[in-house]
C-alpha cells in the first residue's frame, strides 16, 4: 500500500494532466453522474468503472451517492494503487485488477446482484474494435434489462464525415486554448515519466510499462466503433447526452 501522502500528491497531478486533454473534465463528470443518479432511479445502484484508473470517477459518483456500490476495474498496477490507497476507508469502492479485453472477465466478479449502470471515463479508446465485442458482450451478462451504460471518451465521426470530424477537433482545441492560455498542464508521457523518477513509485512504473504494451492510444476512437460493438451486445437505445466537440458522453440501454 502506498502512503495515503504520496498517493494525494500524485492524483492531484493525474487529475491536472487529464484536464488538458479535457478542458470540460468537471462538465463531464457532472453530466455523467446525473444520468447515472436519474437512470438508475435508486439511491444504492451498483456501479462498474471500466478502466477506473485511480479512482477519479468512482470517488465523484460516492460524493453525490454516498449509499452505492462502485467496483472500479482496470489493469494497470500503478493507477490500481494509487486508487486503494486514497480510497481505503470509503465504504462502498473497491477495485480489481482485471482485463475487460478478455472473456469470462465479468463472472470473475462473482457479483450477488445484477449491475444497475457500467461507467467509463477517458478509458476504453484503449481498447481495439473487435476486442470490444467481448468487453461489451461480458457486460451485457452481469446488467440488469434496462440497465444503462455511460462512456465519456472523446470519439470523434467516421472518415465519411470529414468536415464534420475536423470541426470537433478544431473545438477542442480552441477551448483548450481558452482554458489554459500560457498554463497548459504536463502532458501523458510527461507524467508518466516524472512518476519513473519518484522512488516511492518506481517499481510500479515498470509495471505499468508492462501492463500497457501494445496500446497506442486511440485504437477505437471512433463513435461508430462503439455505436456497433453495443448493438452488438443487445443495447437498443444508443445515443450522445452530453456533448462539446468530440468529446462526448456516450449512453447506452441494455435491451
Amino acid at each position: 500500500m502506498l502512503a495515503r501522502a504520496v498517493a494525494d500528491r500524485w492524483i492531484e497531478r493525474w487529475d491536472r494532466q487529464q484536464e488538458g486533454y479535457l478542458p470540460d473534465r468537471e462538465d463531464r463528470f457532472t453530466a455523467l453522474i446525473d444520468a447515472v443518479e436519474a437512470g438508475t432511479a435508486r439511491p444504492d445502484p451498483l456501479v462498474l468503472d471500466l478502466g477506473c484508473g485511480p479512482g477519479s470517477l468512482a470517488g465523484r459518483l460516492l460524493d453525490r451517492l454516498p449509499d452505492a456500490t462502485v467496483i472500479g476495474i482496470d489493469t494497470d498496477p500503478l493507477l490500481l494503487a494509487l486508487g486503494r490507497s486514497v480510497h481505503a476507508d470509503r465504504p462502498g469502492l473497491g477495485f480489481t485488477d482485471l482485463d475487460l479485453r478478455v472473456p469470462g472477465w465479468a463472472a470473475r466478479l462473482r457479483l450477488d446482484r445484477q449491475v444497475d449502470a457500467a461507467v467509463s471515463t477517458t478509458a476504453l479508446h484503449w481498447i481495439s474494435g473487435h476486442q470490444l465485442a467481448v468487453t461489451y458482450g461480458e457486460l451485457a451478462t452481469v446488467m440488469q434489462p434496462g440497465g444503462l451504460f455511460l462512456n465519456g471518451d472523446h470519439l470523434g465521426v467516421d472518415d465519411t464525415a470529414p468536415a464534420l470530424a475536423g470541426l470537433d477537433r478544431a473545438l477542442r482545441d480552441l477551448r483548450t486554448r481558452r482554458r489554459f492560455r500560457d498554463d497548459r498542464p504536463e502532458d501523458w508521457e510527461q507524467w508518466w515519466d516524472a512518476v519513473a523518477a519518484d522512488p516511492d513509485l518506481a517499481p510500479l512504473r515498470q509495471s505499468h510499462d508492462g501492463a500497457a504494451a501494445g496500446h497506442h492510444g486511440s485504437e477505437s476512437g471512433l463513435l461508430s466503433t462503439h455505436v456497433a460493438a453495443l448493438t452488438d451486445a443487445g443495447f437498443t437505445e444508443i445515443g450522445t447526452l452530453w456533448q462539446r466537440g468530440d468529446d462526448r458522453l456516450l449512453a447506452a440501454v441494455l435491451g
